[in-house]
């Protein structure tokens, strides 16, 4: 049986990724909402091991997901600039 944090994990690995990429107004929610609503999860009393890492794996991923849209973010910025 899951517990409410192994749900609140299972959501955030299925919602983050796709709210990061957004549509062409960027992320529907920001990284900094992603990042607190894990560091909410790291704060939980009794985590076990598996969670722990769970939760690591999606700071990780966030993180690759911020880079990828700083990366896409700039190549848009130099491409408008090169077409002006």
């Amino acid at each position: 049986m899951l517990t409410l944090i192994d749900q609140e994990i299972a959501h955030l690995a299925r919602v983050m990724s796709a709210s990061m990429a957004g549509d062409l107004a960027g992320p529907i929610l920001p990284a900094a909402y992603w990042r607190e609503r894990l560091h909410q999860l790291l704060d939980s009393q009794h985590l076990t091991n598996a969670q722990l890492r769970s939760i690591d794996v999606l700071l990780r991923r966030l993180d690759e997901l911020e880079a990828q849209a700083a990366n896409s973010a700039g190549s848009a910025h130099r491409v408008a600039i090169g077409a002006s």
